[in-house]
């Protein structure tokens, strides 16, 4: 899932972080939890959230930004935009922060990543908070410094679903009237015979489909969605799959500018560098994990990565590539192969 967030006035004072009670390794969700220190924990936040309001710092609103399918404008505070997945699994936090509805496995890799070298790769965690009954994790807003930024979500991998959904699929098999739909309505002609009698497809089959339509099977990565400074916005990526069209869409985001195109080149790099050097990236199956690019108009560009919801962690001792083609049993990922291709695209494109 991908999240973003407007930047609050650059001429409001910086407010010191709220204090949240963050769980010890190993506790796993703490607001959800039964255990003596859970409940410590949860009724700390819940005695904050009596404390009477302090004054908002943020008065005034940039105007909203619109991304179909969602609009959320979180009681006026700033615009939110999401490329791709639930608004209703995120709310605006304090002082630039965002809160997403608590995933207990994205809160274990976040604790990780924090002592992981890939730490500067990664938005910064904040722990848990409770709002409204619901425990979110709180996270940093990553377009905090940037003017007016253009905003490209890439799903990074040759799958986004994990083997144990595709077991667990097979082992209850059902068929999917919803799947089958979505299907006929970007390739009419792809269900089979018996499956357009039927008018419904099975989870597995559609899952496979899915990524073969697009470059995820031919590239390792796929673009979920781009929005631009002027406001214009797509998400119309899904049969986008041979190198010629990604490098169209690509310089569309970056409206050919070189010094946008060599600062993500560098970023591309210095990520491919860190996780070559990560203990948790080589021993996680990475899944349905983004590349978060963003950009304004004075050349300032970053990319991080987002979305743990599917990282799982690997048996004691096993290790991954992340290069190696996927067959299933193996749970390679293909997250550095599409990475190795999204540089070669930015070079071969910084060079013409």
């Amino acid at each position: 899932m991908a999240w973003l967030l407007g930047n609050p006035l650059a001429s409001s004072p910086p407010q010191p972080p709220r204090q949240v009670w963050m769980p010890a390794r190993g506790e796993g969700s703490g607001c959800v939890g039964k255990g003596k220190r859970g409940a410590e924990g949860l009724e700390a936040m819940k005695q904050r959230d009596r404390s009477p309001p302090r004054n908002k710092p943020w008065k005034k609103l940039k105007s909203m930004v619109h991304w179909s399918p969602f609009v959320v404008s979180f009681n006026k505070r700033y615009p939110w935009v999401q490329l791709a997945g639930h608004a209703g699994n995120f709310k605006a936090g304090d002082y630039g922060r965002i809160l997403k509805k608590l995933c207990p496995r994205e809160q274990q890799c976040l604790e990780r990543l924090m002592q992981d070298s890939l730490r500067p790769h990664v938005p910064a965690y904040f722990g848990l908070s409770q709002r409204d009954g619901e425990c979110y994790n709180q996270m940093e807003d990553l377009l905090a410094g940037f003017e007016t930024p253009s905003i490209m979500d890439c799903k990074m991998g040759v799958r986004t679903y994990l083997e144990e959904e595709l077991e667990q699929a097979r082992q209850r098999p059902r068929l999917r009237r919803d799947m089958y739909e979505k299907m006929v309505a970007v390739e009419p002609g792809a269900p089979t015979p018996e499956e357009h009698a039927q008018r419904a497809v099975l989870k597995p089959r559609y899952m496979q489909w899915r990524e073969a339509l697009s470059s995820s099977a031919t590239l390792g990565f796929r673009i979920e969605g781009i929005k631009k400074a002027d406001g214009t916005c797509s998400t119309n990526f899904k049969t986008t799959r041979l190198p010629e069209q990604v490098v169209q869409a690509l310089g569309d985001f970056v409206d050919g500018d070189r010094t946008i195109l060599t600062n993500y080149l560098g970023c591309l790099k210095d990520l491919r560098a860190a996780l070559e050097q990560s203990e948790f990236f080589h021993t996680h199956e990475v899944v349905g994990s983004s590349l978060l690019f963003v950009h304004d108009r004075t050349g300032l560009a970053k990319v991080w990565m987002i979305d743990f919801g599917k990282t799982v962690p690997l048996a004691r001792g096993q290790t991954l590539t992340h290069r190696l083609p996927w067959v299933e049993g193996n749970r390679e990922d293909g997250y550095l192969w599409g990475l190795d291709n999204l540089i070669t695209i930015f070079s071969t494109m910084e060079q013409d």
